[in-house]
């Protein structure tokens, strides 16, 4: 079995031209299935069948493992055996009939525009450290991309001139614009604060952490909770949740979703339909308020 999971994350890398992350998601969750089935005896591919898959599923449920983990390893299993079945590696897929557990919806975390004003307000020295977290906050919110991709961008995906950024994405790119309020607070970081951070005038690393390296993920994590202290907003926020408000608030006033869903890097247009629920649910909470028959 640890063979044909190595094909089929091999095959996610080089013909689905999946991301780091996806890959490390399914080898994980094929990994937690081979070890149980191993502890059962079971170490062919042909030998695991649908009764196998299911009491596989069932064991998760009892074993506290929340829904959507359940779930994203129902999603694995089937990816699995679907390419298993046309390599030939298995008679028959075991996986038709699996299915995973309901997950029920959650609306994502959002600032209101006044917790986003001063969560940005917070970096307002004129050291290098807080001229860069000033920029990265700014920009985060400005064109809504995922941390991942803030801290991988390179000098030369920023556009000064036309205000744009390019996130490069499993192969694929993204043209993502951005505002004054960005744009100044990143040219003061180009103009000074990142040459007495990078160190190295080689480097094309846009934001590094204080050492000249690429900055963690964990490290804009922690820096993003201490201005959010700072600034003394309530919600357990995270750097996704910069993510959920930029979208969120450009459906609020307006924006057509196709676009935003285009700027967020959503598949699949349904991922971005939620942040117009979260504005239908908006509009229906003022309307009872303010309506006098509401």
């Amino acid at each position: 079995m640890e063979e044909a999971i190595q094909g089929f994350i091999t095959y996610l890398h080089n013909v689905k031209k999946k991301s780091l992350n996806t890959e490390l998601s399914y080898k994980r969750d094929l990994s937690k299935m081979q070890d149980y089935f191993a502890s059962a005896g079971i170490t062919e591919l042909d030998d695991i069948t649908e009764e196998a898959l299911a009491e596989y599923v069932a064991y998760l449920n009892g074993n506290g493992f929340a829904a959507a983990t359940v779930s994203r390893s129902v999603a694995s299993a089937k990816a699995f055996f679907h390419y298993c079945a046309n390599e030939g590696l298995v008679k028959k897929d075991p996986t038709v009939t699996l299915r995973a557990p309901k997950i029920e919806k959650k609306m994502p975390e959002i600032l209101t525009m006044d917790e986003v004003t001063r969560l940005l307000e917070q970096p307002r020295g004129d050291s290098p450290k807080e001229i860069r977290d000033k920029a990265m906050l700014e920009l985060l919110y400005a064109t809504g991309i995922r941390v991942s991709e803030l801290i991988n961008l390179e000098v030369s995906d920023v556009n000064m001139q036309m205000c744009y950024i390019t996130c490069h994405d499993a192969g694929k790119e993204r043209v993502i614009p951005f505002g004054r309020e960005a744009k100044r607070a990143m040219t003061r970081y180009l103009d000074g604060g990142r040459a007495a951070i990078v160190e190295d005038p080689s480097s094309d690393i846009l934001f590094a952490n204080c050492s000249g390296q690429k900055m963690s993920r964990q490290g804009f994590w922690k820096l993003i909770k201490y201005y959010a202290k700072k600034a003394k907003i309530a919600a357990d926020i995270t750097p996704h949740t910069l993510r959920h408000s930029f979208a969120a608030h450009l459906v609020e006033n307006g924006a057509d979703l196709h676009a935003v869903q285009e700027m967020l890097g959503h598949s699949d247009i349904s991922t971005t339909q939620i942040y117009a629920t979260m504005n239908h649910n908006k509009i229906r909470e003022v309307y009872a308020k303010a309506h006098p028959r509401g």
